[in-house]
């Protein structure tokens, strides 16, 4: 009866469109007071633990900053100039390079609609200039933008692992070969739409401009060896590691490529100046500038957008937390997880009926709610029924890049809305042929562990 009533309380708030986050504490809220014989004094304590004593939630904030640094400057141009130069002499190569750059714009910023706002601004103009159908460019950059959710270090991750205490590092290095599985599969349907349709290619720069874009987008690509050599390492836990990401973002941005802050337009060498000389001016200009960044408008305004949305996620999470407190007082997920177990539901049935949960809850609600609301539930009856918790993850994952292009609330198709001037309806028909492409990578996800398990088993290996 408890469990009714917190849920129907739920979907109430959802359906008059209370914002997610005071829905989540509101029906706990009134189940604590009104249903439950949990304390009052529970509410503030569980608000209070849920944002001080998980420590893995803290990457998230510093991940959102070095997101918002990288995303300020000109980090997405230069991945995408280095993605063309790879693959854009192929046929369909500048799709393909599209899908590359978000993959590696994916693994710098942990934000899937950061992923489709940065890359999308910049090579769907260019995609359709080429004489690339504005529909085919859209769905593909919308589509590759959710990767950024997938491959590593993802924010979502961290929610899942703080929602189930599962390792954050496991679930990145578990995401890792999805992603790049993904990303490939992207790539291989593009190339056979190409061929079909004789799309165009871009002559090969040759390799020197190949390498010298390369080393342009070093600045960008050196954060994802930092985070993921450290956390697959075991130099640093996520939560570090993401604190290095913050600092290396500013430094990249402020002082490496000098896209904002006191530097912007500071050459690093003058017409004249010897290349000592040039190093020694730089290295005395990063403490100015440093010192300069404290009351610059335009770090201020990276810092300020970053904590908004900081704010706003960590507050949807400490609601979810209260939530999950209710749910695990009432003893709600034990009593659907001995139902399950009574039913004698299969490991394959269950993983069906949690991808059809998780599907038609991608169409209403933001993907770190969901997580927060479905994690604590279904988590111990995975575990019931021998499913390992890192590929409930990934699944788990997956199922949220779907929710990112399904509607009323699929936050990329908005973002590709805002790019593209288009109607919220045409750019879901452009999303339609690789959202049914992304129904079946999930099947595979679902039924074959061993593609979200092999590098964490195997790092372990290594580790014993």
């Amino acid at each position: 009866m408890t469990a009714a009533i917190l849920f129907a309380i739920l979907l109430v708030c959802i359906f008059l469109e209370i914002p997610v986050a005071i829905s989540l504490g509101l029906s706990s809220i009134i189940t604590i007071l009104l249903f439950s014989g949990d304390s009052l004094a529970s509410i503030s304590l569980k608000l209070f633990e849920a944002t001080s004593e998980h420590y893995t939630l803290l990457a998230i904030p510093f991940f959102i900053l070095s997101s918002s640094f990288l995303s300020t400057g000109g980090v997405a141009r230069r991945l995408i100039d280095f993605a063309t130069a790879c693959v854009g002499h192929v046929r369909g190569g500048l799709a393909m390079a599209s899908v590359l750059a978000c993959m590696l714009f994916a693994a710098v910023s942990g934000s899937s609609p950061a992923t489709v706002a940065a890359i999308g601004s910049i090579v769907i103009v260019g995609m359709v200039r080429n004489g690339y159908p504005m529909s085919f460019a859209t769905g593909t950059v919308s589509t590759a933008g959710t990767l950024g959710i997938l491959i590593p270090p993802s924010i979502v991750m961290l929610v899942y692992a703080a929602a189930t205490e599962v390792s954050a590092a496991r679930m990145f290095m578990a995401g890792f070969i999805p992603g790049l599985m993904m990303g490939l599969i992207l790539m291989i349907a593009i190339y056979i739409v190409a061929r079909y349709k004789n799309l165009p290619s871009i002559p090969f720069p040759g390799f020197k401009t190949l390498a010298g874009t390369a080393a342009r987008a070093a600045g960008g690509l050196m954060l994802l060896v930092i985070v993921l050599g450290a956390i697959y390492g075991g130099v640093t836990s996520p939560t570090e590691a993401a604190a290095v990401a913050a600092v290396y973002g500013y430094l990249v941005s402020v002082w490496g490529y000098r896209d904002i802050g006191p530097l912007k337009g500071v050459a690093w060498r003058n017409e004249g100046e010897s290349i000592a000389a040039a190093i020694v001016r730089n290295v005395f200009l990063l403490p100015w500038s440093i010192v300069r960044s404290v009351t610059h408008p335009e770090i201020a305004k990276v810092v300020k957008d970053a904590s908004k949305v900081s704010v706003m996620l960590l507050f949807v999470i400490a609601n979810a937390m209260l939530f999950a407190h209710v749910l695990t007082t009432e003893r709600i997920p034990h009593e659907i997880t001995e139902l399950i177990v009574q039913w004698g539901l299969p490991a394959w049935g269950f993983l069906i009926v949690v991808n059809i949960l998780l599907l038609l809850a991608g169409n209403f609600m933001e993907p770190s709610a969901i997580l927060l609301i479905m994690a604590p539930i279904l988590f111990p009856i995975a575990m019931q029924l021998g499913i390992d918790p890192i590929h409930l993850g990934i699944i788990m994952v997956v199922n949220m890049e779907l929710g990112m292009l399904t509607p009323p609330v699929g936050l990329n198709l908005f973002v590709a809305a805002g790019i593209t001037k288009k109607p919220i309806g045409w750019v879901i028909k452009s999303c339609l042929p690789w959202l049914a492409l992304m129904l079946c990578f999930l099947m595979l996800i679902t039924y074959v562990p061993s593609i979200s398990l092999f590098l964490p088993e195997y790092i372990d290996s290594l580790q014993n």
